[in-house]
């Protein structure tokens, strides 16, 4: 399974798949070459901050190893949400409070999906031209109306003429009904 990068500079992310290899070993805060990760990234330095495993436990950096581990927290991941007893849905935790939460080693392993690193001296190439296909801007998620009704594929008429025929021949029904005045007239 390949290890998916997040390169994160100034505010921008770059995504990058690579193979499991070419990290292994390394840990989190390690200062690396981006020549490592790609040719392109030549002259860029990079640390390791994050990650998270299949599973998506994430990396903490004060496990040793490889494996998953049960770690008391005080703060950080996952404190604010409810623990049992209290009646607020979100609260502060109150001090002295601690949860027990799985993460894993601090190690990158077979076992690893997704790193974080942070770019901490630039090469002589921006990162906009080493990843274009990235920084294409992203169309729209809906299309305005006007756009969507020339659009019209020929199927969706073929489908709308036939409901609008069937609309026009339906049978008018005539009744007889005969004006108020003859009714009255032929009760008298």
């Amino acid at each position: 399974m390949p290890l998916k990068l997040n390169i994160s500079d100034k505010g921008k992310a770059w995504k990058l798949e690579i193979p499991v290899e070419v990290l292994a070993g390394k840990s989190l805060g390690d200062k690396l070459n981006g020549k490592i990760i790609k040719p392109e990234l030549g002259g860029y330095e990079l640390e390791i901050t994050g990650g998270s495993d299949f599973s998506g436990f994430p990396m903490f950096k004060n496990a040793e190893g490889i494996g998953l581990k049960k770690v008391l927290l005080t703060k950080g991941w996952g404190m604010w949400s409810k623990p049992k007893g209290l009646k607020k849905k979100k609260t502060r935790l109150t001090k002295g409070l601690r949860l027990r939460k799985t993460v894993r080693g601090k190690t990158i392993s077979e076992s690893s999906i997704q790193i974080n690193l942070n770019v901490l001296k630039q090469g002589s190439t921006p990162l906009e031209k080493i990843f274009p296909e990235q920084n294409k801007p992203k169309e729209p998620k809906q299309k305005p109306a006007a756009q969507a009704e020339q659009k019209e594929s020929p199927a969706e008429t073929k489908a709308e003429q036939p409901k609008e025929e069937k609309a026009t021949e339906k049978p008018k029904e005539e009744t007889t009904k005969k004006p108020k005045e003859e009714t009255k007239e032929s009760d008298n």
